[in-house]
């Protein structure tokens, strides 16, 4: 039999509108609106990402650095449509969340949308930066 232990037990508080969510609530709908100077105003000078992908449309990305992040989160974000990021999980305390999130975005001349599903991990720092960005996404059909 196993037991769950609550929060209080824990002795943390995790909470949907923490403070870490908000930042990257912020942060994805930021770059969901192509508002890279916004997004870019999130990211802690030696921001870490790692991104990957079991589907075969992009390599997996791990770099350091602020201007690299810019740099891919732009290629990233050409073919999503403006302003179709949605939240639809989020889970956070002061300085870590996790967040579920869908775009959509059409990737190839010749075929329709799609959407793409994406885990989205976060680390925020003392100075309320995104420190780290660990993602993890899937292409679904529409």
């Amino acid at each position: 039999m196993t037991q769950k232990l609550s929060e209080k037990e824990y002795g943390v508080t995790r909470r949907q509108d923490s403070q870490a969510v908000a930042i990257a609530r912020a942060h994805i709908r930021a770059w969901s609106n192509h508002d890279f100077e916004t997004a870019r105003k999130y990211l802690a000078e030696d921001v870490h990402v790692t991104v990957s992908t079991t589907q075969p449309i992009m390599s997996a990305t791990d770099t350091t650095g602020v201007g690299l992040y810019m740099e891919g989160l732009q290629k990233f974000v050409q073919p999503i449509e403006q302003g179709s990021a949605r939240v639809t999980e989020s889970i956070g305390d002061d300085h870590n969340a996790l967040l579920m999130v869908t775009v959509k975005g059409k990737f190839a001349p010749d075929v329709a949308p799609v959407t793409l599903t994406g885990a989205r991990l976060y680390l925020i720092d003392e100075k309320n930066k995104i420190k780290s960005e660990k993602v993890i996404f899937c292409v679904l059909e529409n």
